[in-house]
């Protein structure tokens, strides 16, 4: 960054370094979520974030910054996999230690079992839930409705439900049968 031929000028650089600086942790949280793993989620949001610097112009002037960048860190998670299966071996999860505490463990088996979710399910439940995001900002994010978002967000949660990742011995639906 920083070239005769830079598009953005040293005010827009300014900007934009703070943007990058601030938006860092979220973006890299965000891409573990979809992706389970640490190196590829730093490479996403470094990949989203050199992209939004290529296009500050627009990003910039965006409504909301914030999604327009998540949009590009979500489609370039989904480039990634249409290029290379980055499914990890069956044996790797086999051979891996467990941390003595049981939130370190909940937590692993979470992220096995949002690996187990076919993407754009894995992608509304990090956004929805991870996130924090509403039916609607999710929506625009990943280009569908609300309703769909909902649906998507139903049967995500049914599948974590009965994934055998996560310990089955303590029941996770309520009796009533609604969250």
């Amino acid at each position: 960054m920083g070239g005769a031929g830079d598009a953005v000028n040293a005010r827009d650089r300014e900007q934009f370094e703070e943007f990058m600086t601030s938006r860092w942790p979220g973006l890299v949280r965000l891409a573990f979520g979809l992706t389970g793993d640490r190196w590829l989620a730093e490479d996403l949001a470094q990949t989203a974030l050199a992209s939004a610097y290529a296009s500050w112009w627009r990003v910039s002037r965006a409504d909301d910054p914030d999604a327009y960048v998540r949009r590009i860190l979500i489609n370039a998670s989904k480039s990634r996999r249409r290029r290379v299966s980055e499914q990890p071996a069956a044996t790797a999860r086999e051979a891996a230690v467990s941390d003595p505490t049981a939130s370190v463990d909940e937590r692993s088996a979470l992220l096995g079992a949002l690996q187990e979710l076919p993407p754009r399910q894995r992608a509304v439940v990090v956004l929805r839930y991870w996130e924090d995001l509403t039916d609607a900002q999710t929506a625009a994010l990943l280009g569908c409705s609300a309703s769909t978002v909902r649906s998507q967000a139903a049967r995500a949660l049914a599948k974590l439900r009965a994934s055998g990742e996560l310990d089955g011995s303590r029941p996770r639906r309520p009796a009533g049968g609604t969250q």
